[in-house]
């Protein structure tokens, strides 16, 4: 089946329909960390692009008054008992040490001392953390979201955002993932079934017309 077929056999049986924007986004930056942003790490790889259109969205979330937070993956436990099973699988996660530069994020990107800052220890921002309660106590309704890997923390985040009631805005050139292939087969199953996947400009474009605020640049 060619990729136009599959989209239109998904699309004839009621996938794919737009969720759309809410009354009140906020943004998250997922794993945006030294571990994943440095090639030359174990579980590292190329960023650059997305990280520069990721402070694109920073930029234009902060000239909006939104809540911006960031996610980092980070073990305490000497032997690892925090990372569960999960190492097992993953050798290179025992660099994600508590206290370590691998687990502080991008140098580059535009962080503020108000932007929140979510800890966790498996793929999505929500498991185990305080993240849905953060969000409730905004209000918020509808979660941009940036970072990496695609077809790991990033797919897992939508689709916890999108189980906990918040509408996942997936920016398509602020995500990244260590296998083009992934990168693509993720997009493509994210915006079949748990949220949309939009281009940064669109994003943009739905921010000035919801705020008025125009972009800053950066």
């Amino acid at each position: 089946m060619t990729d136009q077929a599959a989209d239109a056999f998904f699309r004839d049986r009621g996938f794919a329909q737009a969720l759309g924007f809410g009354a009140r986004p906020a943004l998250v930056v997922v794993d945006f960390i030294n571990g994943f942003t440095d090639p030359d790490l174990p579980l590292g790889s190329r960023a650059d692009e997305a990280i520069e259109r990721a402070n694109i969205l920073i930029d234009a979330a902060r000239g909006a008054a939104l809540p911006v937070f960031f996610s980092t993956v980070s073990y305490v436990d000497p032997d690892l008992r925090d990372a569960g099973i999960w190492v097992q699988k993953i050798r290179g996660l025992a660099t994600l040490r508590a206290g370590t530069p691998a687990v502080e994020q991008d140098a580059r990107l535009h962080r503020a001392p108000g932007d929140g800052l979510l800890v966790k220890k498996y793929a999505s921002c929500f498991f185990g953390t305080d993240f849905a309660s953060r969000l409730q106590s905004l209000r918020i309704d509808t979660l941009i979201i940036a970072g990496c890997t695609t077809s790991g923390c990033v797919r897992a985040t939508a689709i916890d955002a999108c189980q906990s009631g918040f509408r996942p805005m997936v920016a398509r050139e602020a995500v990244s993932d260590r296998s083009p292939a992934a990168h693509a087969q993720s997009l493509v199953d994210i915006e079949t079934k748990y949220g949309d996947v939009l281009s940064v400009a669109e994003i943009l474009a739905h921010l000035k017309e919801q705020t008025g605020v125009e972009r800053r640049s950066t």
